[in-house]
């Protein structure tokens, strides 16, 4: 991984000066975009999806636990594994019982829907430790409609919005928000790949750091990298 260069303090901060401009211009482009992205139109979900968890079956509306908002993370756990997928792993680790308290004094609830059978969901969830609510759509139309799941023999393959050339089926990571109104539930944003990383986690401290991430994609062109990790199968 290659380092940046040594200057003086005076140099140091005159360069940091003008990124510090350019950060401000991202977090003012960034506030706009959340804007746009809170004004989006939803769509009112009229299937009934079903769920297995810990206390039996429940729908969509019970995964809300009677409030407002739901934040529903789409992991990657195909029911013929018998481990979780290792990347949303990471990110799933990253989730507290701090921030589960936090979404919830604002009316938010979260949760995890894997394809997995509940017994293989509660096994795994053990091992890691996680204490968040965890949800099997095993034998449901769920992740097949919301694109987490691509079988060509289901339904046309796309992921991020995009048509997908898939001849066998695969799971892939994703995250979905959706609103309720009284009984109602509405879907209101979906993101995929690195899409999901505007949640934040580990990898925004990293950015924050003169190594980053350390996958070789970060490299500036004509640079070589030792990074550890490979450029990442999806791209947001």
């Amino acid at each position: 991984m290659s380092l940046p260069k040594v200057v003086s303090r005076e140099e140091w901060l005159v360069a940091r000066k003008e990124l510090l401009a350019k950060e401000k211009a991202a977090t003012r482009a960034r506030d706009a975009l959340n804007t746009e992205r809170r004004e989006l139109p939803m769509v009112r979900i009229d299937k009934e999806y079903e769920f297995d968890g810990p206390s039996g079956k429940v729908s969509l509306l019970d995964l809300f636990e009677g409030r407002h908002q739901l934040v529903l993370g789409h992991f990657m756990f195909d029911p013929a594994w018998d481990e979780g997928c290792s990347s949303c792993s990471a990110g799933a680790d990253e989730v507290s019982d701090g921030l589960v308290r936090h979404l919830n004094t604002r009316d938010t609830s979260l949760a995890f829907v894997s394809r997995a059978p509940l017994a293989k969901i509660e096994a795994y969830k053990a091992k890691k430790g996680w204490t968040f609510p965890w949800y099997s759509s095993f034998g449901s139309d769920f992740n097949y409609d919301f694109h987490v799941t691509l079988d060509p023999a289901v339904l046309p393959t796309e992921y991020n919005y995009s048509p997908v050339d898939q001849t066998e089926p695969g799971e892939a990571p994703g995250q979905s928000i959706f609103l309720r109104d009284g009984d109602e539930v509405f879907h209101t944003y979906s993101s995929y790949a690195r899409g999901a990383e505007a949640t934040g986690g580990s990898y925004y401290y990293l950015d924050l750091t003169p190594l980053g991430r350390q996958e070789d994609w970060e490299e500036p062109k004509g640079r070589t990298s030792n990074a550890r990790d490979a450029t990442p199968n999806f791209e947001r």
